[in-house]
């Protein structure tokens, strides 16, 4: 059995808004006993099943992306109109996290958490950014998605405003998309 490394678990953890899973504490030398000895001692707050905060960790504006993120075995990627707010574009508030996981996941029995919405598509790696510590669609992949996903055209078009004045893509990609203008 490993040594319990503490830096490793508050590193990663760190990198991940305060937040690991049961597996990346294996992976720093934490057994099942020594977290459920933590968790009583209050230096671990269990988030949900596999999911854990460092008690002191500062807190930060999007942590339900994270705990999504992790929920998703670092499998989804933040889409939709969640992608849209943290990309900047629109003036979106969305009130869950859109969460898109592999088409294959279709097939499983699920327990998704509270405010989570599930979409199930096979995003690229070249449809995929880091936006702080989750994967987020790329913002042309996130109008595309909006536009499947219905969400309002005037956000849309928003978006493709704001993207086309700030540089994240051009005129003749968003026409290559198929996307409207």
């Amino acid at each position: 059995m490993r040594k319990p490394d503490w830096a490793a678990l508050y590193a990663l953890a760190a990198s991940q808004e305060g937040y690991f899973t049961t597996a990346q504490a294996a992976g720093a030398g934490y057994s099942r006993p020594l977290l459920d000895h933590h968790l009583k001692a209050a230096r671990f707050l269990r988030v949900r099943r596999g999911i854990y905060r460092l008690r002191d960790f500062p807190s930060s504006d999007h942590e339900d992306l994270v705990v999504a993120w992790l929920w998703s075995d670092h499998q989804g990627v933040v889409s939709h109109e969640t992608a849209l707010l943290l990309h900047g574009l629109s003036d979106v508030l969305p009130d869950r996290v859109d969460l898109t996981v592999p088409a294959a996941w279709r097939a499983r029995r699920l327990i998704v958490p509270p405010l989570v919405c599930l979409h199930h598509a096979d995003v690229p790696d070249a449809e995929r950014a880091w936006s702080g510590p989750v994967l987020v669609t790329s913002p042309l992949r996130t109008l595309a998605d909006c536009v499947s996903g219905h969400v309002q055209p005037d956000l849309v078009a928003q978006a493709v405003r704001d993207g086309l004045r700030r540089g994240l893509f051009t005129r003749p990609e968003i026409d290559a998309a198929g996307l409207p203008t």
